[in-house]
């Protein structure tokens, strides 16, 4: 074996998990504000701090090192603020791996002191529910600020209408569409992703699990007729996003009982979109402000012309179709609505544009 080889390894792998922790560190401590998880994650800086001893340190040789000069395009970018957590988990997990095996080796020839190998492990495994409570609790922090949820349709240029609705204010797009093959589907759904990107906007497939996985969404949303809420929840993992359609009330009670991260709630009034569903009403809205514990959103006919009853029976996020797909200027009616369902008033458009300058 060569130790000056292992000295550099362990060296440049101690340094990569600490920066990577640090990385996470500052959004758990400035995002979420959350101090338990921002401590934990110092507390593992600091554990790793103690082991990058100078002896390490000397083995450095940056000049001579090829990693340097090598990189990949997908370091060099970061598409959205949930691939830059996942991509600085994975960092530090493979970080942490490195050392885990070659601290086996410097302990056994006693070039450490024992217990780098064990440690290097035991922060791997805590690791990876780290990155499912960072990765979830991002996307539904995302999702308990999202008020106007866009559900697309076969429209002709559904994309440019999307892109207007996103630059008047709505951060949530369901891809809807059902006449399609899946390569078709597919096709879509990468151009969407990309526009979702673009301005900070959680992206959910509905009812196809298979394709949420695919392209990379931030979520699916089933019907009472889909694929069980455990299954898939099974298949995307705990921190993707499932929403769950509701009638009735014990739809809506099953539902607050179940895995799922947010509900609809409708058809509130009759709409071409669900034609064999009966309107709920109102009163349904109203069940749904006084029972549900997780965001839901009134769905089915509501428009510019009737949110008002809807804001009134106690929604605060509306989902919507015809109303922005179809609206002479999406941009626009979704400020409207915006304005209609955030008490404050809509986002400054400064606020709204920051993501796609």
């Amino acid at each position: 074996m060569k130790p000056q080889a292992i000295a550099r390894i362990l060296d440049v792998n101690l340094d990569r998990a600490r920066e990577g922790l640090r990385v996470l560190e500052e959004w758990f401590r400035f995002g979420l504000e959350d101090p338990t998880l921002s401590g934990e994650c110092k507390a593992m800086r600091q554990a790793l701090a103690q082991w990058h001893s100078d002896p390490l340190r000397f083995a450095r040789d940056t000049p001579a090192d090829p990693g340097t000069r090598l990189s990949h395009p997908q370091e060099e970018q970061r598409r959205d603020l949930s691939h830059l957590l996942q991509a600085n988990c994975s960092r530090v997990q493979e970080a942490l791996r490195v050392l885990e095996e070659y601290g086996k080796l410097a302990e056994a020839s006693h070039w450490v002191a024992p217990g780098l190998a064990k440690l290097a492990q035991d922060m791997r495994y805590r690791l990876y529910g780290l990155e499912n409570e960072l990765l979830g609790g991002s996307l539904r922090q995302r999702l308990s600020e999202a008020h106007l949820y866009l559900v697309t349709s076969p429209v002709p240029h559904w994309l440019e209408a999307v892109e207007k609705a996103l630059r008047g204010g709505v951060t949530l797009v369901q891809y809807r569409q059902k006449n399609l093959s899946d390569s078709e589907k597919l096709r879509d759904l990468k151009l969407l992703r990309q526009l979702c990107n673009r301005y900070y906007a959680l992206m959910i497939v509905n009812d196809r699990v298979d394709l949420a996985l695919i392209s990379q969404a931030d979520g699916v949303h089933l019907g009472q007729t889909d694929l069980p809420v455990p299954y898939a929840r099974q298949l995307l993992g705990s921190h993707k996003l499932i929403g769950l359609s509701t009638t009735n009330p014990e739809e809506l009670a099953q539902a607050l009982t179940a895995s799922v991260d947010y509900i609809g709630v409708g058809p509130v009034y009759a709409t071409p979109t669900k034609a064999d569903k009966p309107a709920s009403g109102l009163d349904y809205v109203r069940l749904a402000a006084q029972q549900s514990h997780i965001p839901w959103f009134a769905i089915g006919g509501i428009d510019t012309h009737n949110l008002a009853q809807v804001r009134e029976a106690g929604a605060t996020r509306v989902a919507v179709v015809r109303a922005l797909m179809e609206a002479p200027d999406p941009a626009q009616t979704a400020r409207l609505m915006l304005g209609e369902l955030l008490p404050q008033g809509i986002p400054a458009l400064s606020q709204i544009d920051r993501y796609h300058d």
